[in-house]
């Protein structure tokens, strides 16, 4: 791995099958439209709560992705 820059941008995934599922839906949604995507951080974990069971699971993730060189 050489010197790189990144850029780093935040958003939410969401599941009602689990926390695992939230997080790989969102990455590949944000792949469809980042390129580059390096890593993850997961930064939040909530949910919703309907008749004393959980019923969605929210994560919020930073993503990191390299920006690419431009030679002049």
């Amino acid at each position: 791995m050489g010197d790189n820059t990144y850029k780093v941008t935040e958003i939410v995934g969401s599941s009602t099958a689990g926390l695992q599922q939230a997080i790989d839906g969102a990455i590949e949604r944000a792949s469809t439209t980042l390129k580059n995507l390096d890593w993850f951080e997961v930064t939040e974990i909530r949910g919703h709560i309907e008749n004393g069971r959980v019923a969605h699971y929210q994560v919020g993730l930073k993503l990191g992705f390299r920006l690419e060189d431009h030679a002049g």
